[in-house]
């Protein structure tokens, strides 16, 4: 469990925000006095460090898919090439995450950067990465099902577990988004979605009711529903 010492640093990683929430009743930005108790309260957090630690934006408005991508293969410690300028370090960028041709063959980043990406294109992205990844589409998922899902992930070290949602459901301006989510407060039934565009919104907890309802929203270029991909290494 991590110390409350090593929260503080971490909750200072995070962005602060510019948007005001549409509900401001019932969702709470992580970085709000009320935001960091939930997260020392929580026992399910285990992903929380990992994923701060690797918070990034994302590269453009349709790169929610790829920022979220690189915090969990940077997260999860999977081998990366050479980044220019960085002499023997290596890390997961939103551009050589691409590198790959297994990559470039799901989807390459020009067409990304047009129209973003489905579920089962983030899940194939991911996969492209020698990575375990399971699409879940919403429509599938009770509330009593993904409340499961997300308890049983955010317990374990090893694993990651991304949302793909409609942020009206949420309260939101804008629609499909991508982020990872990094704990759960059993006592409020909320989950903390650590947002990959921080320069519109801040990391925030939402009612879990929500959550589930936002990824059963339709995905327009896919007619499917949303969901969730859950994501671990081989």
């Amino acid at each position: 469990m991590l110390s409350r010492l090593v929260l503080g640093g971490l909750l200072a990683m995070l962005p602060l925000g510019h948007a005001a929430l549409a509900q401001p009743g019932s969702t709470i930005p992580l970085p709000e006095p009320q935001g960091q108790t939930l997260l020392l309260q929580s026992v399910d957090r285990a992903d929380y460090g990992p994923l701060a630690e690797q918070f990034l934006t994302q590269a453009n408005l349709a790169y929610c898919g790829v920022a979220s991508m690189v915090m969990v293969l940077n997260s999860l410690a999977v081998p990366a090439p050479v980044v220019a300028g960085y002499g023997s370090y290596r890390f997961w960028t939103q551009e050589n995450v691409f590198m790959p041709e297994s990559t470039r063959a799901v989807l390459s980043p020009e067409l990304v950067a047009r129209q973003g990406m489905t579920l089962q294109e983030l899940r194939a992205l991911l996969a492209s990465h020698g990575l375990q990844a399971r699409a879940i589409h919403g429509d599938r998922l009770s509330q009593a099902q993904f409340r499961l899902l997300l308890r049983s992930n955010l317990r374990e070290p090893g694993d990651r577990l991304l949302v793909n949602y409609d942020r009206k459901a949420l309260g939101q301006a804008g629609g499909g988004h991508i982020s990872p989510v990094a704990a759960y407060h059993a006592p409020t039934d909320r989950v903390l979605i650590l947002d990959v565009a921080r320069y519109r919104y801040p990391s925030v907890w939402v009612p879990l009711a929500d959550l589930w309802e936002a990824i059963r929203t339709t995905d327009s270029t896919s007619g499917r529903s949303r969901g969730v991909v859950v994501v671990r290494r081989l």
